[in-house]
């Protein structure tokens, strides 16, 4: 009696990161009976119905005996409907439908509907990429999820819109020597690109300054003033004067957006720098990442080589905002199961917008507040000293006169752009050999240390104003790491006591040093 095994292969995923996963699939005679073994989740446990409904539509019903389909290594975690394409077909080569051997090397992703259909699942980019890292050269994705499969070099993209379609391809008395590839995905509509520019913004001379900085070193930067003066909006723009995204950086933040299930139209990389701006009602599974069951990325992990906007800052929970601490530091957030590890990166650039109060209007004299002293403490508390000491620029953004409503709005976004490229060339050029891309990363040792330590005399305003404790050491480092943004901002090759004067007049909301 010949042996009813068919083999294929599809991929688990644990947050980024995937892993080749054999499905076995085993006819026997005996009283009919269809499961999944090797710990698949609920969704994945439910793909027996489905299958079999969706065989059966197709004109290739399941044969009435039990069928076992194992899913190896059978110690890792399987999540998600993206099995069952593979599971259909590996069956299907068990009944001797389909060539066992044509399917074998080829990795089948995607969800099966009752009618047959192929749709489409989250996380097939992380997925491709996987395969691509273990040597597989040939993959069949939904038709909804091909621009994204498209954007992995070194693999071979075909699609099928249903199972019965997948069969004659793999059917033993098939024509089909070799599967047809996809088309190439194009798109064409401009549709959710941003069209933002930084000369839209009226006034506000030292805040534009403020988001140049932020874009030459990568630091942080936190906007306190009043509601309407421009905050958001220089926000928004700060993604149109950062470097564009390296081929990996991109296809880290697709991947990303590929889990959360965003739509990825185009097969050519996106490389602007991600912009993530989160409501302030969000939880901490939101803004972190987790949830039940599948663990997703949040927003920190979705802005990723970008940048994170927290507009109205003061009214985020507070354990929202201290959770923010440790990504800032170690650049990726962990997520802990009872089953499971899952690491995200979360490398941004995090930007903070607030009013001085809860109603805005404690400016100047805040003659017309109408907070309480209470409601106003409790509201500048949320930004905690250990937060807001790991914010390189804070600067107030006051409120704009009639006489910046002239012709001249300022420098456009392509102009500060170059700026930023070349002062982040000095960079590279300067830190390369230490493995440091920008000022932001570099250890404040190093910068109080030989040979990139500042003379006395250059420093003199941070050293008192450490003595006297309006700097921390990590305050101090800041400011010489802002410093270093300066001279490179206005082409110097080492600060100058202005630009140590500036960095810590930015970093101290305006305020020069005693």
């Amino acid at each position: 009696m010949s042996v009813k095994l068919g083999r294929t292969l599809c991929v688990a995923l644990t947050g980024l990161e995937g892993r080749l996963v054999d499905v076995e699939a085993h006819i026997s005679a005996q009283l009919p009976h269809f499961s999944v073994t090797g710990l698949p989740d609920k969704a994945c446990g439910q793909a027996p119905d489905r299958v079999r409904s969706a065989a059966a539509t197709s004109g290739y019903p399941l044969p009435p005996q039990r069928i076992t389909v194992n899913l190896s290594p059978a110690s890792i975690p399987k999540q998600g409907t993206g099995f069952d394409v593979a599971i259909a077909l590996a069956t299907l080569a068990a009944a001797g439908v389909v060539d066992a051997r044509r399917i074998a090397g080829v990795a089948h992703l995607g969800e099966l509907g009752l009618d047959g259909s192929v749709r489409g699942v989250r996380g097939i980019l992380p997925s491709v990429l996987a395969v691509a890292k273990a040597g597989i050269r040939h993959v069949v994705v939904p038709p909804a999820n091909v621009a994204e499969a498209q954007l992995v070099d070194g693999v071979t993209v075909h699609s099928a819109a249903n199972l019965a379609t997948l069969v004659e391809w793999y059917a033993v008395r098939s024509g089909f020597a070799s599967l047809p590839v996809a088309e190439h995905v194009h798109d064409d509509a401009e549709e959710g690109r941003r069209s933002v520019d930084l000369c839209d913004v009226v006034g506000q001379a030292e805040a534009r300054l403020a988001l140049e900085l932020a874009a030459v070193g990568q630091h942080h930067l936190l906007m306190n003033g009043p509601p309407g003066v421009g905050k958001t909006m220089l926000a928004e723009r700060l993604v149109t004067i950062l470097p564009p995204l390296s081929r990996d950086q991109a296809l880290q933040t697709h991947a990303i957006r590929s889990l959360t299930g965003d739509a990825i139209r185009a097969s050519e990389l996106d490389l602007t720098p991600p912009f993530v701006a989160p409501h302030h009602s969000a939880s901490v599974a939101a803004i972190s990442g987790g949830g039940s069951g599948v663990v997703l990325p949040g927003a920190i992990s979705r802005a990723h080589c970008g940048v994170l906007f927290l507009d109205e800052a003061g009214e985020f929970k507070t354990s929202v905002l201290q959770q923010l601490r440790q990504p800032l530091e170690s650049g990726e957030v962990t997520i802990a199961r009872a089953k499971q590890l899952v690491r995200y990166p979360a490398q941004f650039q995090l930007v903070l917008a607030t009013n001085p109060c809860p109603c805005g209007r404690a400016w100047g004299k805040g003659i017309d507040c109408v907070c309480s002293a209470l409601e106003l403490r409790s509201y500048q508390a949320k930004l905690s000293g250990p937060l807001i000491d790991r914010v390189d620029i804070q600067v107030i953004v006051p409120p704009v006169s009639r006489a910046a409503f002239g012709d001249d709005h300022g420098e456009p976004s392509a102009v500060v752009l170059e700026r930023v490229l070349c002062a982040r060339a000095a960079q590279v050029e300067r830190w390369v050999r230490h493995g440091w891309p920008t000022n932001a990363h570099v250890p404040g040792h190093a910068l109080r240390r030989r040979p990139w330590r500042l003379g006395g005399a250059v420093t003199a305003s941070i050293d008192r104003a450490l003595d006297h404790g309006a700097l921390t050491l990590r305050g101090y480092d800041r400011t010489l790491r802002l410093a270093w943004s300066v001279a490179d901002r206005f082409g110097r090759t080492t600060p100058s006591a202005d630009d140590v004067g500036l960095a810590f007049t930015l970093r101290s909301h305006g305020k020069a040093a005693a």
